[in-house]
């Protein structure tokens, strides 16, 4: 039996627009039932509003859960939020960084928070590429840097599970492959499990070792990536995915 880092059973969310004149109720979510894999690079993936972001703003508490259950190394997360919290890393959306302090001196402050070692500083600018930016102030990086320097502080308390939107918007082809080279170590030397969502399929596809794809608020495959590309004659990911995707009403 598979033991899973995070797992959601019937997990439903409906947006509510019965405010505005003519609008409907919206389901983001049908009854997601969600299996992250201990030990996986999962890669979530679906079009622009499948529902990816919502799910993990769900499953990191940032959002209030409706129906469904989460449940986090096997814990239901109800129960007890903040012990879980301490195990995750993650970066939704923006990075939320302190424009006026520099990439040392953000991470200072969160290493206060989390009371970690404060070599952990040092060695999470190593793996992120950041070590040599010196004084200069994180509101003066580029949108690449910041993403790492969002990466550094997700890592900084070392997480058992990393969850990651979009890690690598704004970086260039380099950046990226480091990323790939990043996330590929922290999995397999440190045994972090990651479920990443990304719209980069080529560059997912190099990565994760399973996959959940979504469309619409509801999974339409979930399971081991070469599962998925045996069940379709072995076509790669992208074509697989838009057929996945474009056959569903």
């Amino acid at each position: 039996m598979l033991d899973y880092s995070l797992e959601t059973i019937g997990l439903t969310h409906v947006y509510d627009g019965s405010f505005r004149p003519g609008s409907r109720r919206t389901r983001v979510l049908d009854t997601l039932d969600l299996r992250v894999p201990e030990g996986s690079i999962y890669g979530f993936l679906g079009p622009n509003g499948a529902g990816k972001t919502t799910t993990l703003r769900l499953v990191l508490g940032l959002l209030k859960k409706q129906t469904g259950q989460i449940r986090v190394f096997g814990r239901p997360f109800e129960a007890d939020r903040i012990g879980p919290l301490r195990r995750i890393g993650s970066l939704i959306e923006t990075p939320g960084l302190y424009a006026s302090l520099t990439a040392v001196e953000n991470l200072r402050v969160l290493q206060r928070v989390y009371r970690c070692p404060a070599t952990r500083i040092d060695e999470v600018l190593q793996l992120t590429g950041l070590a040599d930016t010196g004084r200069k102030k994180a509101g003066k990086f580029s949108m690449g840097m910041k993403q790492r320097l969002a990466i550094a502080m997700a890592l900084l308390h070392d997480p058992a599970l990393l969850i990651l939107d979009e890690p690598t918007n704004g970086l260039d082809p380099e950046g990226i492959v480091g990323m790939r080279n990043l996330f590929r170590m922290l999995n397999k030397e440190h045994r972090v499990t990651i479920l990443i969502s990304s719209h980069l399929l080529g560059e997912m596809e190099k990565l994760i070792t399973h996959t959940g794809i979504i469309h619409k608020g509801r999974l339409l495959f979930q399971g081991p990536l070469e599962t998925l590309k045996q069940a379709h004659a072995g076509a790669d990911l992208e074509t697989i995915f838009m057929y996945l995707t474009t056959r569903q009403p």
